[in-house]
Order: structure tokens, then C-alpha cells, then sequence
């Protein structure tokens, strides 16, 4: 185990990397790239390393609730990748969007659903495929982390060779109840009801109104997006779909994140008990894994791709 003193040489060298990654110090190709989905355009940020090419492999990144791709977490984990000679592809979900950018406002109508995440990342995957990438990491962080851990356990691809899922989250009955009647005063069973009664009259795709959804309280979403989030799925609970996945897959938790704290007691159980599931707990970071904790990511990925 590295001393204190150890690990902080270690953050101050990750430190001077990443900012000579930014300053152009490390060669590196970045670029927002397109493709057409359904009646949409999605984007995403592409970063090739000095003289790889999609050939040599690709990690494709998936950002959390309401986010985009360019997010910090993901952005530092772009530059430290491009560092090691690894190529990313951050991508930011639609979320029913043409062309989203940056975070999802909770003032606008909310017609996606938790599952075209899925569609989505599986579009990605073609794309790249079709540019010459076989060998495809697929890394998702805190629902994004959900949302690929259910395409890898129920959509497996032959181009995806290694799963890595940061703080992804978790799910009880039990605490969605709890939790969404302390943030909202609701009753999660009432709004699930009404949402589901107005899907059998056929108002699935209209609009209900100071609808409280994820973290936008009185917005506006239509009962189809609504319970996709918040209708019990164990699916939801992402340590549910680990025993799925049949490729290597880490999953990395922070010691000091307070938005998924079960990671370190519900995954070392079954990793215990699978060849193919590791998992890292990151002293000290939280769940966004900032001040230089990619650095310990990458270590991390470091290690799984060496098994």
C-alpha cells in the first residue's frame, strides 16, 4: 500500500499530466462528433491518443442523471486516458433532445425514458464499429453506471470486452419511497398510480403537470417518462445485474460519496464469488471523483485490463 506522502507525489504528477494534456503538452485528437438517430442527432466528445486510432480500442463514456458528456468527471477521465494511449468517446444522451448540450433543465418537458439510454449506447457502438473499433470498454458513472450495466447484462455485444462502472447506482423500494416523500411531500405510490391510470385511458405521451420527476420538482413529464424512473424495477439496483455481465467488469466506489454509499457492503459479496467482477473502493473520493481521483480510475482500469 502506497504511503501518504506516496499518494500525494502520485495526485501532484497526475496533477502536472492532465494539465499538460489541456495545454497541449500530450498530443491528442479531440473532437465533437454526430451521428443521426431516429429523428434525432446525437453527439459525442471523441479523444484519440497520439497515433491510435479506433482500431486500437475505445472506451465508450455514459454521464450521470440529467448530465452530458462533457461533464468534469468525464472530461478528466478523457484527458488521463489520452495520457495512458487510450482512446474515449464521452457521449451525452438525448434525453429525447436533438443535438443536447449540457445539463437537462428541469423547467423543460420531460418525455425520455431511463431505458433509451440503452438504445442509444447500442446506436454508438454500430457507429464505432462501423469506423474500425472491435475492442469496446464500455464505462458508465452513477445512473449512466445503471444504464450500462443493464445494456451489458441484457444486450450483450461481441465488441465489448470490459465493463468499468463508477459509484453506479443503487435502488430500494423502500428507500425510493422514503426519499421521494421527504424531497417532494409525495406519496410515490399515489403519483405511480395516476401516472399508470392516465397510460390505460391512452394519455401515455401527455403531458401531466407539477409532476415531480428525478430531481426536478414541479416540472412537466408525460406518465411514460415518469414511471420509467420511478416505477420498482429491480433492475435499478445495479449489484442486481452484476452477475449478468459475462465480460470482465470493476466496479469503483468512493470512500467519501454520499449519493451511493451501499456500493462497499452489496459488491464485494459477489465478487467474491465471480472470476470476472473486481471492485476498487477510492479512499477519500466522492462521487464525482474529482481532484485528480481519474488518476486512480485509470490505475484501476489498469488492473482489470491486465487480468
Amino acid at each position: 500500500m502506497a504511503k501518504p506522502a506516496d499518494k500525494m507525489l502520485k495526485k501532484t504528477t497526475g496533477a502536472i499530466l492532465v494539465l499538460f494534456c489541456f495545454l497541449g503538452g500530450i498530443d491528442a485528437s479531440a473532437e465533437t462528433v454526430s451521428i443521426p438517430y431516429n429523428e434525432l442527432t446525437l453527439t459525442g466528445e471523441l479523444t484519440l491518443s497520439e497515433g491510435r486510432s479506433l482500431n486500437d480500442g475505445v472506451i465508450l463514456m455514459t454521464h450521470g442523471t440529467l448530465g452530458h458528456g462533457k461533464m468534469e468527471t468525464l472530461s478528466d477521465l478523457q484527458a488521463v486516458f489520452a495520457e495512458r494511449g487510450w482512446n474515449s468517446l464521452s457521449i451525452t444522451l438525448s434525453l429525447d433532445r436533438n443535438r443536447r448540450q449540457g445539463f437537462y433543465p428541469c423547467r423543460t418537458r420531460h418525455t425520455h425514458q431511463h431505458t433509451d439510454a440503452l438504445d442509444e449506447i447500442s446506436a454508438w457502438i454500430d457507429w464505432l464499429k462501423s469506423k474500425g473499433a472491435t475492442n469496446v470498454v464500455l464505462l458508465g458513472h452513477s445512473r449512466g453506471g445503471n444504464q450500462t450495466a443493464w445494456f451489458a447484462a441484457e444486450r450483450p455485444d461481441p465488441s465489448v470486452s470490459h465493463v468499468v462502472l463508477l459509484a453506479p447506482t443503487t435502488w430500494s423500494l423502500g428507500k425510493a419511497i422514503k426519499d421521494y416523500a421527504d424531497r417532494y411531500e409525495k406519496l410515490l405510490d399515489r403519483v405511480i398510480a395516476k401516472a399508470e391510470k392516465a397510460i390505460a385511458e391512452g394519455r401515455g405521451g401527455q403531458t401531466i403537470e407539477y409532476m415531480s420527476l428525478l430531481y426536478c420538482p414541479c416540472t412537466d413529464a408525460t406518465p411514460k417518462s415518469f414511471l420509467s424512473y420511478h416505477k420498482p424495477d429491480p433492475r435499478f439496483h445495479t449489484p442486481n445485474l452484476l452477475p449478468q455481465i459475462k465480460v470482465p467488469t470493476l466496479v469503483i466506489a468512493g470512500s467519501a460519496d454520499k449519493v451511493v454509499t451501499d456500493l462497499p457492503e452489496a459488491v464485494p459479496p459477489l465478487a467474491a464469488k465471480s472470476k470476472s467482477l473486481s471492485f476498487t473502493l477510492i479512499d477519500d473520493a466522492d462521487h464525482f471523483f474529482r481532484d485528480l481521483y481519474a488518476e486512480d480510475i485509470a490505475d484501476a482500469m489498469e488492473a482489470l485490463f491486465s487480468r
